[in-house]
């Protein structure tokens, strides 16, 4: 018996059997970079990005703010949905389906109960919110307005959010370390039953 839990560890260890990798945080925590990344080391892997399930909204979309209303919360939960749909059929086929997007509160708690797939890891990236607030200066994209700011959602984050899976304080760390430590702990400190 022991055997047999010690190959199927050393199965996952070596990246090589397919399952599925949730990468959540903050906007601008590195989860999209990580995350796509964390994709190209593996031998069969595909990124599934969250937020294109909210951009394929062509009339009617509801936008998420601090003070969501109900159809702003539905349009979200569909967007789980699809990920996680999304992720078991690749991870069906034989890849490792990485799945990020935002995922606070009992979001995070939920996807991994909408993944069927097992293997199933999940790493929440947590670096400060200062090191966030330099991250967002230099993207293209905006993640933060009037609504939020990183202290609001990092908040949520550590005061809202379940412990589940892998923490990582990502904040001094370049994007090669992360996928190295990800990599290294996920299938055994983040594994989700």
């Amino acid at each position: 018996m022991f055997e047999e839990k010690l190959d199927a560890l050393s199965q996952l260890t070596d990246n090589t059997t397919p399952g599925v990798i949730v990468v959540s945080g903050i906007s601008a925590a590195g989860k999209s970079t990580v995350a796509q990344a964390l994709a190209e080391r593996l031998p069969r892997s595909a990124h599934v990005r969250g937020d294109l399930f909210r951009r394929m909204i062509v009339n009617g979309q509801a936008h998420m703010t601090a003070e969501a209303p109900p159809e702003a919360v539905a349009q979200l939960r569909l967007r789980h949905r699809l990920a996680a749909a999304s992720a078991d059929a690749y991870a069906e086929a034989g890849f490792t389906a990485i799945v990020q997007d935002v995922l606070l509160g009992e979001h995070l708690a939920d996807i991994t109960r909408l993944i069927r797939s097992r293997p199933l890891a999940v790493v929440v990236l947590a670096p400060g919110p200062g090191a966030v607030a330099r991250r967002e200066e230099q993207r293209a994209k905006t993640g933060y307005g009037p609504d939020w700011q990183p202290e609001d959602l990092d908040k949520v984050l550590r005061d809202g959010t379940p412990r589940i899976g892998l923490w990582l304080d990502t904040s001094e760390q370049t994007v090669d370390e992360t996928v190295d430590e990800i990599l290294k702990r996920a299938w055994t400190e983040g594994a989700v039953s």
